[in-house]
């Protein structure tokens, strides 16, 4: 082995000129050169052609570097080289075969590269071995458009002479016009123009190169676009909205002053400083950003001051949206109007309101706006904000106002959520309640302040609430909510809350409409603060609800199964522990029989069936179908849950065989893979059998455990678990049970085997280990005589049917017939199997075989091979 130290010495990062290292080291280079990679998977090579160091390069690949080696960005040498913009690195990997072609995880070829980072004479090298300089990368993105948006005049004179298609089109439609115009690119502008590029072409948004010049602030660029007579009717409406979308909103001092200028150029241009399609003005979009002395311009130009967008919105609201307040008293000053009304029949106070900006709310005020008008909601300013509340409220607004939802702003402030600043929504409340907010007053699905405070864990609310109204204000008999506040904190986990609420309440054990406590909500989404609160001020924990007949325990571990957020997956276990220890039944049944162990035995979750086991739950209790927890976790492919049961199992000194209603035992159920394969003869097969994760490692371990016998264990119809496996198609569950001796050729009640039973499914996988490797019997017939090659044949399942067939070679098998005398021929010809019907008449087929109705076939025509033989469609003996 090489000492540590050569690796650094022979590093091409740390030495430029290692020739002479390299050369004492033949060994060491057949390791660099096919296996040696850092953490980015980028080899020797790679380190070499960045450096553009061609000797190296050359000692590498000639000691059996892959010249084609790809990093974790799928970057190649040639890449690094191109992008280091080495001519001579490049010469070398070229010479030696480099892919010229390859591309990286952007789609990226060395030519994008060598275009965007001004590699001219690479590119020279490149160009003569590409047929198509105009191959785009992910993103749409030829070498032209590199090179445009980088400026690079040289390299996109290079490529035009070399064929690039000079109007290539991205995905968002932009061609290399609009990226050069959008980054200032003066003269690869002028020289895409003097070419013949489409100065007017517009992307999927419709923006032309003058709105991406514009939107940028390139005046050199948009002025010679205007003198090429470019339409500037809605260019004026673009800076803003460019900017947003290319996230340019926050601009320098510099910028502003190009866009400025932009704009004034455009207007004197002729811009339209009206309307465009969606309805917004340059003012809208002014307003969004609030540019004053762009809105100037505009407003002296003619713009509408009023001028609404499609939503109804003129651009005081959306000035009282965002909160600029000196655009608010600019356009107050040049006559807009506050009353007007914009989305959702909101007034600019609304927006400004709902948005927190008090100062804009002041100056709306100050016009003499109706401050109790409401909107298209019932909702009035006061609604909105905490941040404006006292300013409105101060200025006559109406607190036990009700909105269409029956929501008073009392309401509002309990279900605020202020970035978590609690101290705010009370204070915001408090201010409400001391100007006589009434605390009773239900929304129109009966909910009170209380509930919003509740729902929403805000616990100094809820104690302003319960000092100014005490208990009458939960115990109101006259007008019920569908779910107290106890349930909405229970649910939520607001444990805090709860702690008020409790305080309070006399019954905490209060139902909902289906009969669920707030215990069983607390528990059922883990919030195990929540159950200990409850517990410990005397929530029962063994009542159940109406519908599913649970309790709080069944809920815990039902839940457990759900997807539960990083970190918190052991919360409910948590909550199991306290509801046993607290004296839940672990023996208590829901409506279909089943314990809390048959929920986490679905569920899979191996810490909480540890939990239950330990308090006694027993596994062999059976639900309403006589399914144990063990059948169900062998079902669900739960290893682990199947594991801690099969070694509770093992304390028992005799375990009884364990069958549920059907006959099936946990193999059984192991085999069987997401279809119910009982459906067509037992409807009422589980549900819960859906999905199956692991099932082969379940079926290893229950045969490890109950020992092989249960390999050929048979249900009620007689079938295995063999049968199981070859229905489901489940491969790897039937090389393990053929690995423990089970019985190929069993039949079941209807004389099918577990072959008859892959082919009638059209289990292609299942037939073919069985055929091939199980050396299943061909020639055995079901109770009405089919043999497996009828069965596939008469399900259509041509593919299972061929795979019978290759393995037949007796002419008798071939013609076989039913109980109804039909062969598999007339059965493959009845479903239009072209192909079977071709490989039975090459294996000796009869034609003439004439079935119980006098029928030698029911199509008129077979093709076998190239001939075509005709036979009538009903001739009799």
């Amino acid at each position: 082995a090489l000492p540590g130290w050569i690796f650094l010495r022979l590093s091409p990062y740390n030495l430029k000129s290692n020739v002479s290292i390299l050369a004492e080291y033949e060994t060491a280079m057949t390791l660099l050169g096919s296996s040696l990679q850092d953490n980015e998977k980028r080899t020797p090579l790679h380190a070499a052609a960045y450096l553009g160091d061609a000797e190296i390069l050359e000692l590498l690949i000639l000691s059996g570097a892959r010249v084609n080696a790809k990093d974790n960005k799928w970057l190649t040498p040639l890449h690094r080289a191109v992008a280091s913009c080495s001519e001579e690195a490049v010469q070398v990997l070229l010479k030696h075969s480099a892919d010229v072609n390859a591309r990286d995880k952007n789609w990226q070829t060395p030519l994008h590269i060598a275009a965007a980072n001004k590699a001219v004479r690479c590119a020279e090298a490149l160009v003569p071995l590409l047929s198509n300089v105009n191959v785009s990368d992910r993103a749409g993105r030829t070498a032209l458009h590199h090179a445009a948006f980088s400026g690079h005049l040289e390299m996109v004179r290079l490529l035009l002479s070399r064929g690039a298609n000079i109007n290539a089109f991205d995905k968002k439609d932009r061609r290399a016009i609009h990226w050069a115009a959008y980054m200032g690119h003066i003269e690869v502008v002028k020289l895409l123009a003097s070419h013949g590029s489409e100065v007017s072409c517009k992307d999927k948004k419709a923006y032309t190169p003058l709105h991406s010049a514009a939107s940028s602030g390139m005046i050199s660029v948009v002025k010679y676009l205007l003198d090429l007579g470019v339409d500037v009717s809605q260019c004026i409406h673009t800076p803003p909205r460019i900017q947003l979308c290319s996230h340019c909103s926050i601009t320098t001092p510099r910028k502003d002053r190009a866009l400025d200028v932009v704009v004034n150029e455009l207007i004197e241009c002729g811009a339209n400083v009206n309307q465009s399609k969606d309805g917004k003005t340059p003012l809208h979009m002014t307003a969004i950003h609030g540019r004053f002395s762009r809105s100037q311009a505009i407003i002296q130009n003619g713009a509408e001051i009023d001028c609404e967008d499609k939503n109804g919105n003129t651009p005081l609201h959306i000035s009282a949206r965002y909160g600029h307040e000196l655009l608010i008293n600019t356009l107050i000053t040049n006559g807009a109007d506050t009353a007007k009304r914009g989305v959702h029949g909101m007034f600019p106070l609304h927006l400004a309101a709902l948005s927190g900006f008090s100062d804009c709310c002041r100056k709306l005020l100050s016009s003499g706006f109706d401050i109790d008008t409401p909107d298209d909601f019932g909702r009035t300013s006061a609604n909105c904000n905490y941040q404006c509340l006292f300013a409105l409220v101060g200025s006559g607004a109406s607190v036990n106002d009700l909105d269409k939802r029956g929501c008073t702003p009392l309401h509002y402030a309990a279900a605020s959520d202020t970035d978590g600043n609690e101290l705010l929504t009370s204070r915001c409340l408090e201010y409400l309640l001391r100007n006589d907010a009434n605390p009773g007053i239900r929304d129109n699905q009966g909910y009170n302040a209380v509930h919003y405070a509740s729902a929403y864990g805000h616990r100094l609310c809820l104690e302003l609430l319960m000092e100014t109204s005490g208990t009458d204000i939960l115990n109101d008999s006259d007008v019920r909510a569908p779910i107290s506040p106890l349930h909405l904190a229970a649910y939520h986990g607001h444990h805090h809350a709860m702690e008020v609420l409790v305080q309070s309440l006399l019954d905490l054990d209060v139902r909902d409409s289906q009969g669920r406590t707030p215990l069983d909500l607390a528990a059922f989404k883990g919030h195990v603060e929540c159950v200990d609160v409850l517990i410990n001020q005397g929530a029962s924990i063994l009542v159940k609800d109406f519908t599913l007949k649970r309790t709080p325990i069944h809920a815990a571990v039902y839940h457990i199964g759900n997807r539960l957020p990083f970190g918190t997956w052991l919360l409910p276990v948590y909550c199991v522990y306290s509801l046993l220890n607290k004296g839940a039944s672990v023996e208590a049944k829901d409506k279909w029989g089943r314990t809390a162990l048959h929920r986490g035995a679905v569920t899979g979750h191996e810490e909480c069936v540890e939990a239950l086991l330990q308090h006694s739950a027993s596994f062999l209790v059976r639900d309403c179908k006589g399914r144990t927890p063990v059948h169900l976790a062998a079902a669900s492919g739960h290893i682990g849950v199947l594991g801690g049961l099969l070694h509770a199992a093992q304390s028992v000194e005799t375990l009884p065989v364990i069958t549920d209603n059907q006959g099936y035992t946990p193999l059984h159920w192991a085999c069987y893979n997401g279809t119910n394969w009982t459906e067509r003869e037992t409807p009422s097969a589980p549900s819960h059998c859906a999905v199956i994760n692991d099932n082969e490692g379940a079926a290893e371990m229950l045969i490890d455990t109950l020992g092989p016998a249960i390999v050929n264990a048979t249900d009620t119809k007689n079938r295995t678990p063999l049968h199981a496996a070859a229905f489901t198609d489940h491969v790897e569950c039937l090389q393990l049970l053929l690995g423990h001796n089970a019985q190929v050729n069993s039949p079941d009640a209807s004389g099918k085997t577990s072959l008859m039973m892959a082919a009638e499914n059209g289990q292609t996988n299942a037939v073919e280990l069985l055929v091939s490797s199980a050396k299943a019997e061909l020639t055995l017939q079901d109770a009405v005589k089919n043999t497996a090659l009828h069965l596939a044949c008469s399900k259509g399942h041509e593919t299972s049917a061929l795979l019978i067939l290759e393995k037949i070679t007796d002419r008798n098998l071939i013609n076989s017939t039913n109980a109804a005398l039909q062969t598999p021929l007339h059965v493959a010809a009845r479903n239009g199997l072209t192909v079977v019907v071709q490989e039975l008449l090459a294996k000796g087929a009869s034609v003439l075989a004439v079935d119980e109705n006098g029928k030698i076939r029911k199509a008129n025509t077979i093709f076998s091979g190239t001939f075509l033989l005709n036979v009538s469609t009903n001739v009799s003996l």
